[in-house]
């Protein structure tokens, strides 16, 4: 019944935002309006990155070509602004290569636990060759994506103990993103992957249904998740990008003049967000130490050497096999 209401709602607001659509995307005095949706808040890093390409467009192109951006989560999740992307109800959004993953499974090899060995490593990756081919290889799937942004690293934070070893997850029920990758790597640790949507975590860790979760610091401080969650653990299992992503049916409507205005656009305000990560991360972490979180820094070895059967499975797919070996020389 919860998924016949949830699939109603879908299309209704498709209906209701395809019809703003149809006007968005008219020339009205020479204009033309791409719709942006993502769920972050608007004091989050990438919010502020989005910001500029939303700039950077509108300088490009003299205000021909503008976005209008929807942010916290307005017209839904993340899976399902991707599917108002695949319908052409929207133009564009940004969303986490493990979302992208359930759409298009080439992404699946950004969410492999210690893949990357640090961030000057993944964009290493991601502005080369593997992460050109993974932006257009979402076009089979209807989503095209435009460029990639730091989400830095994610780790464990827990209510009642830190995790200093794997053994410490025993036991425990850690909510992870509706992703198979995620919730394969927190089993494969040792404790009980819990997918959740994420609006709904904070009451969740409030009211125990969760023990923990595991993500970025921003994401950790803007989700105000800190307050329930006083450890913090820096195993930095992964270090999955966010993708700025248009869906190919709007794509295709634009010409190649503002097609080009567009991915200039997109990245130019990569390094940006980069210097907005990373002014966040200083600011949110003297948030964290005032609320009295206690931060650990665990040996990453076990993690890494206890998490490495779900690269291995993987691996058993020659294509992910293939783009795994490209990271790992690079």
């Amino acid at each position: 019944m919860r998924n016949r209401y949830r699939f109603t709602f879908l299309i209704l607001l498709s209906i209701a935002v395809f019809a703003l659509f149809q006007v968005s995307c008219s020339e009205i005095r020479d204009q033309k309006i791409l719709y942006f949706a993502h769920s972050l808040p608007i004091t989050h890093p990438v919010h502020k990155g989005i910001l500029d390409m939303q700039t950077f467009v509108d300088e490009k192109s003299d205000g021909k070509l503008q976005i209008k951006i929807f942010p916290d989560g307005q017209l839904g999740t993340e899976r399902e602004v991707l599917e108002l992307l695949q319908i052409g109800s929207i133009a564009m959004t940004k969303v986490s290569a493990a979302s992208m993953s359930n759409f298009a499974p080439e992404y699946k090899v950004m969410g492999v636990p210690y893949l990357f060995r640090d961030s000057e490593h993944l964009f290493s990756v991601l502005e080369g060759e593997v992460g050109q081919e993974l932006l257009e290889g979402g076009t089979e799937y209807l989503l095209r994506g435009l460029c990639f942004y730091d989400a830095g690293s994610r780790s464990f934070y827990t209510k009642r103990k830190p995790i200093q070893t794997p053994d410490d997850l025993k036991g425990l029920k850690i909510r992870v993103m509706n992703d198979q990758m995620s919730v394969d790597m927190v089993n494969t640790l040792g404790a009980s992957a819990t997918p959740m949507a994420y609006g709904e975590l904070y009451t969740a860790l409030q009211q125990n249904v969760v023990d923990g979760a595991e993500n970025n610091i921003p994401s950790f401080v803007t989700s105000n998740h800190y307050e329930v969650c006083k450890y913090y653990s820096f195993d930095q299992h992964s270090m999955v990008p966010d993708v700025v992503v248009i869906g190919t049916k709007f794509w295709d409507t634009l010409s190649d003049e503002e097609k080009e205005w567009l991915h200039s656009a997109a990245s130019e305000s990569v390094e940006k967000q980069k210097h907005y990560w990373r002014e966040t991360v200083k600011e949110n972490m003297e948030v964290l130490k005032k609320a009295q979180v206690e931060f650990n820094y665990p040996k990453k070895e076990p993690f890494a050497s206890k998490s490495s059967p779900v690269m291995e499975r993987l691996m058993q797919d020659p294509k992910m096999k293939e783009y795994i070996e490209k990271i790992k020389s690079q």
